[in-house]
């Protein structure tokens, strides 16, 4: 069958992220995660996750439904992550006096213990680095520079800085650049697909590792609409600007959630002009992945999502085996 010309991105509505070793992909309700064991084996785990709000009416109403998908891509997130790692742990001969505790502290829940306590540690700890010592550095300068306007510009660039620094210093660690590659593979993986190619370890090498729909992005304009939202804070009291601040946070993911998902939708020219910040972050979030992480994200993908039927749905051919074989040979 004639090829037709692909210059046009369909939606997929697969969306993803980078785990130890592998790949995690979702599709509407099912996700599946391939991990590369250290066997060389890829093992493919599948299941259903429906998130905290399934079926509820809010997820239906825009800037609510983002704190959900935020939610929900935390405990995900953290879920295949915790699986990833299971192929990495070294094996004990006996519980620690803490897994023990742990143990009885969770009713012999300890999984699930464990993902909730990582999920909060987390949180707190991005909330203090990124909001609190900002804003705490800004309170500093507030002394020398009486324009409060000034001053909440200032907090905005530190918390982008620190953000920027904290990628920095953290893809200098052997298994950050990894996951970072592996964040890539899952790119690629994407782009291939809602470009209209065929899913082959050499097509997804061509395509590219930068992608609006990204988490990357969604922290970047978490912060930039942070900048807006604060500049409008005018409270005397400290504690109650640290409060406000706190509170905002699900506004603020809200709205950064509706910029993302029109990202992922539309190529507008002023949509690539708000997406650009973000897919320039994601040239230090994202790696060019070798050819053995590209398999592992193409069997997670497959694991969800009938990418041969979406080709025809959306680009209107049938891909078989000869095609498969001629777009190999033009690499």
């Amino acid at each position: 069958m004639k090829r037709r010309k692909r210059k046009i991105r369909h939606y997929s509505g697969i969306g993803g992220q980078a785990v130890l070793e592998g790949v995690m992909m979702k599709n509407k309700d099912m996700y599946a995660v391939a991990v590369r064991k250290p066997d060389g084996e890829v093992a493919v785990e599948v299941d259903e996750y429906h998130g905290i709000a399934y079926g509820s009416k809010l997820l239906n109403i825009p800037f609510i439904r983002g704190v959900f998908v935020f939610l929900d891509s935390l405990i995900l997130g953290l879920k295949s992550l915790n699986y990833s790692s299971s192929f990495y742990e070294e094996t004990k001969e006996k519980p620690s006096k803490l897994d023990e505790g742990i143990d009885q502290v969770s009713n012999g829940h300890e999984d699930t213990f464990l993902m909730v306590f990582t999920t909060l540690l987390s949180f707190a700890f991005a909330i203090a680095l990124f909001m609190i010592l900002p804003y705490a550095v800004s309170e500093v300068i507030a002394k020398y520079a009486r324009n409060e306007s000034l001053v909440a510009i200032i907090e905005g660039v530190i918390r982008i800085t620190v953000f920027i620094l904290y990628i920095l210093l953290i893809s200098l660690i052997k298994d950050i650049r990894r996951l970072f590659m592996y964040h890539g593979a899952e790119h690629k993986c994407i782009n291939c697909i809602e470009k209209g190619r065929p899913l082959t370890v050499a097509n997804v090498k061509k395509s590219s590792r930068l992608h609006k729909r990204c988490g990357s992005s969604f922290i970047l304009f978490v912060m930039l609409i942070s900048i807006v939202l604060f500049f409008f804070i005018r409270i005397d009291s400290y504690v109650w600007r640290v409060v406000i601040r706190l509170l905002l946070i699900p506004v603020i993911s809200g709205i950064s959630y509706e910029i993302i998902r029109l990202a992922g939708r539309s190529d507008f020219f002023l949509i690539k002009w708000i997406s650009a910040p973000g897919l320039w972050l994601q040239r230090l979030t994202t790696k060019e992945p070798d050819e053995d992480m590209i398999e592992v994200a193409i069997k997670s993908v497959e694991a969800v999502f009938d990418w041969k039927e979406f080709l025809q749905d959306s680009f209107g051919y049938e891909i078989d085996n000869s095609w498969l074989e001629e777009e190999e040979n033009e690499v």
